[in-house]
């Protein structure tokens, strides 16, 4: 599991994902609206809104509010206009930065995002110069406790995976895009529950800041992902976990 993935999963152990639920829901009814806008409102047909739909159920976005984002987006047009961006920036460190941004006003987010780097000691960095660092993945994790190994290899690669790992306390399933989905129901269909199914982006080298570097990178990303229009936060960095949990709390 990545770093960036450990820091997520920890600072979601402790509730801290729960207090931001409300900014977590805007975000994903942003992503489903855009998708919705721009291939049509039939998830079966548009693979971006069937994965922005399985995204919000998984971090329990009721109905009511994935069937009103899909509406909105598939409507006459009129209201909210989204611009997508990848900007890319360097973390103190030395650590790669790539975020996926949703804006309707690419001044303003420009603005927030190179504050908050400059903030916490990093620095945005111009197209290219970080993004080649990552490859675009699908990423599947199951609890390892409880969970066969030949089982859970055998219900992965029949799905099509990549690969299979155990990762600590967590299997951690890899997969090309396009077989994201397969993977996914092969490996539910053999009873595992998921503790998390993702499409996303997997560093090809890390970095490991020092202690002091850690800290302040783990700033970094904590105040890009409170920013309204940063869909996304990936970031190259391998710190242990036992410093992810200090800094936790």
């Amino acid at each position: 599991m990545s770093g960036h993935s450990k820091w997520a999963t920890i600072k979601r152990k402790k509730g801290a994902a729960d207090a931001k639920r409300g900014q977590l829901f805007s975000k994903l009814s942003r992503a489903i609206i855009v998708a919705a806008k721009e291939g049509g409102a039939d998830p079966d047909a548009n693979a971006s809104l069937a994965a922005a739909i399985q995204k919000a159920r998984d971090n329990s976005m009721p109905k009511d509010n994935i069937d009103r984002a899909i509406q909105r987006g598939a409507g006459s047009g009129e209201g909210e206009s989204y611009e997508q961006i990848v900007y890319e920036g360097y973390g103190p460190g030395g650590v790669a930065v790539l975020l996926n941004i949703l804006t309707d006003n690419k001044n303003r987010t420009a603005a927030d995002v190179r504050h908050i780097f400059t903030k916490h000691g990093g620095s945005l960095s111009t197209s290219g110069t970080v993004a080649w660092q990552f490859e675009r993945k699908g990423v599947i994790t199951v609890d390892a406790e409880g969970a066969d190994e030949d089982a859970i290899m055998e219900a992965a690669l029949e799905g099509g995976a990549d690969d299979v790992q155990l990762d600590g306390d967590a299997w951690q399933i890899t997969t090309e895009p396009a077989d994201f989905t397969a993977v996914r129901q092969s490996v539910e269909a053999a009873g595992f529950a998921l503790t998390s199914a993702d499409l996303t982006m997997i560093a090809q080298n890390t970095v490991a800041p020092d202690e002091g570097d850690a800290r302040r990178l783990l700033k970094l990303i904590d105040a890009l992902e409170d920013n309204d229009d940063v869909q996304d936060v990936y970031a190259n960095f391998d710190i242990s976990e036992e410093m992810l949990e200090a800094v936790a709390g």
